[in-house]
């Protein structure tokens, strides 16, 4: 009989202790291919998250991990804007070239601020998912990609259309604020696409088209000619006219309500003049005088609400109208920028961010620092637990094997009776740990990948990081061998115990 029947037959001699000892193993083992694989794959997410694009410009209040965070990811808050005429420093084209042009081979704007549901919704233009090729290539489920003439249109990623329903036809109403429940809807925006997975953050974002984004509520930036803002509906004195078309002013506003007081009075004027005229009563022409003061501002007032009544129409159907809102008044969040190689990419960044307009980063680097100083520490924590777990499962085996060598005493001094070296017995209680060791280690590590398979639509579906259900890391080739000399460290104490043992006086002890 081989030495591993022999092992096995001890195992299934004490099988419920065999048992406990292997599950507690497969526990360990468990651990530690789950944060592993886990690791490898949030590593790689974020890593390879951001591509096509070299470098973020955004403004110099927050922090560049907050930046990164914001436009890569959809995460954390916004914090302020850059100037319209800033991002326009980016641009090369036969009407304008910017003065970073000539480093720059793609820049795309991004304006965050509103949401629907629980998901971002980032206004951008539709090179957003033309330009990054071959980095990252977009492709349509449903539908097409947004036009830039038409204002009111969107696309979905892949985890916003499974989880709100959302399909081409469909409409929408963005919230203005990030998860902000309580805030104001938006004018609606219909989509028009539907993105296929990418295995990015993107497939957790609603983008909307800029034109549109600018042309709602409280997105235009402050008018400096009279300190109102633009496409503001809200209205806290007479006169003042709700729902001004985007991208006019108070200041129109007032001119138009003058301009029909001045209508309303030159036709009560030249209706008093009639009168006068035909009736050539002195008195009543007095009188006719007397009451035109009050006429005029009835007038004017009823001009005014017939130019209120118009405006507020024509903010609710600026999707019709298409004006766009005025360069002046608008801003961006931040802007993706495609350098023309690595050394120009340092040396932007650093013209950039010795002036104070802006921040120049690179989002590789400040994920790499993320992943190493805090992601990556707790990392080796978690490790280190899962590790001191096999250790106490291990130690776990050498116990169960040591208590029970007294009830297997017998059947060791038969074995040497009939011939079996002390170094037989003592390979045989080795081979036995061994077997516990990589029995429960299999088991482990074939749970650890089930429960990472099951889990893998759940954390899609609530935080956008796709996890393969079948993934595997270089590290896993290590456990076989870390197991083996785990099972022959706990396994050597019980053995020697085996190997000492006194065949006479085993066999002529009373059972």
């Amino acid at each position: 009989m081989s030495l591993w029947k022999i092992a096995w037959r001890f195992i299934q001699q004490r099988a419920l202790a065999s048992c406990l000892t292997a599950v507690s193993m497969a526990i360990g083992v468990t651990l530690v291919v789950t944060v592993l694989v886990a690791y490898s794959m949030v590593d790689h997410f974020f890593r390879h998250s951001a591509q096509g694009y070299d470098m973020i410009i955004g403004a110099t209040k927050g922090g560049r991990l907050q930046l990164v965070l914001n436009t890569v990811y959809h995460l954390s808050q916004p914090v302020e804007n850059l100037p319209y005429s800033y991002y326009q420093e980016f641009l090369k084209d036969e009407h304008h070239r910017g003065r970073f042009s000539s480093s720059v081979d793609v820049a795309v704007p991004l304006c965050l601020g509103d949401s629907y549901e629980q998901f971002r919704v980032v206004g951008t233009t539709p090179a957003m998912f033309e330009v990054w090729e071959p980095y990252q290539k977009y492709e349509f489920a449903q539908g097409r990609n947004f036009k830039h003439e038409n204002f009111f249109e969107g696309v979905v990623g892949s985890i916003v259309a499974h989880s709100t329903g959302l399909k081409v036809g469909d409409t929408f109403q963005p919230t203005h604020g990030i998860e902000n429940e309580d805030g104001h809807k938006h004018d609606a925006f219909t989509v028009v696409g539907v993105l296929k997975p990418t295995g990015t953050p993107n497939d957790r974002a609603i983008f909307i088209n800029m034109e549109g984004f600018y042309l709602l509520r409280g997105h235009a930036k402050e008018d400096e000619a009279d300190g109102h803002e633009s496409g503001d509906s809200d209205h806290d004195q007479a006169g003042v006219v709700p729902g001004l078309v985007p991208g006019g002013s108070n200041h129109d506003h007032k001119q138009a309500t003058r301009a029909g007081a001045t209508n309303a009075s030159d036709e009560h004027d030249e209706h008093d003049e009639h009168d006068e005229h035909d009736e050539h009563d002195e008195h009543d022409h007095e009188h006719a005088e007397h009451d035109h003061e009050p006429a005029t501002s009835a007038g004017a007032t009823g001009g005014a609400d017939e130019h209120a009544h118009h405006d507020h129409d024509a903010d609710h159907e600026h999707d019709h109208s298409h004006t766009p809102l005025p360069e002046s008044q608008r801003e961006v969040t931040a802007i993706l920028v495609r350098t023309t190689g690595p050394i120009v990419a340092m040396g932007l960044r650093k013209t950039i961010n010795k002036g104070n307009e802006a921040q120049a980063v690179l989002p590789g680097a400040e994920i790499q620092q993320l992943l190493e100083s805090i992601v990556g520490n707790l990392r080796l924590l978690l490790l280190a637990l899962a590790v001191l777990t096999v250790i106490v499962a291990g130690i776990g085996i050498m116990v169960s094997i040591y208590n029970s060598m007294s009830d297997r005493r017998r059947d060791i001094a038969v074995m040497r009776a009939l011939g079996a070296r002390r170094a037989t017995v003592l390979n045989v209680i080795l081979l036995e740990s061994m077997l516990l060791s990589l029995g429960g280690g299999l088991g482990g590590w074939l749970l650890a990948h089930v429960l990472i398979a099951a889990a893998s639509p759940w954390v899609l579906a609530y935080t956008g990081f796709a996890m393969a259900a079948v993934s595997f890391t270089w590290q896993e080739l290590v456990l076989l061998p870390a197991l083996i000399v785990l099972a022959t460290l706990v396994g050597y104490l019980p053995a020697l115990d085996g190997y000492r043992t006194d065949v006479a006086k085993a066999l002529t002890a009373s059972p």
